[in-house]
């Protein structure tokens, strides 16, 4: 594998584990998460970088589609964080972190451990 798309996947699971380190010891609750300002852009924040190391990925290597579920989805969002910072849903973002995080931290752990 290419480095610079292992270094991306690596830049994916840091994200991604940030992400999981703002709930760490405590209940994932959609009403704390929404109050609070600082944990929703930091969430955002980690989510603009997945976006991009995907669309990174995508742009050195099309076929890595397949490996990446929702992969356009990902950029998209990257994008509508980015561009539409004025009309990002909350839930939709809980959504994310709840349904398509676990999922995609397997995925991205797997093309890790398969090429290191």
């Amino acid at each position: 594998m290419d480095e610079r798309i292992l270094k991306w996947l690596y830049d994916i699971h840091l994200a991604l584990e940030e992400i999981e380190s703002f709930f760490e010891g405590k209940e994932k609750d959609f009403f704390e998460y929404r109050k609070n300002t600082m944990l929703k852009r930091a969430i955002e924040r980690n989510l603009e970088i997945i976006g991009e190391a995907v669309n990174r990925i995508l742009k050195r290597e099309a076929d890595f589609e397949k490996f990446i579920s929702n992969s356009k989805a990902i950029i998209g969002l990257r994008n509508q964080v980015i561009h539409s910072y004025d009309n990002i849903s909350d839930e939709n973002i809980w959504s994310i972190i709840i349904n398509h995080i676990p999922k995609l931290k397997e995925e991205i752990k797997n093309l890790i451990s398969e090429n290191k």
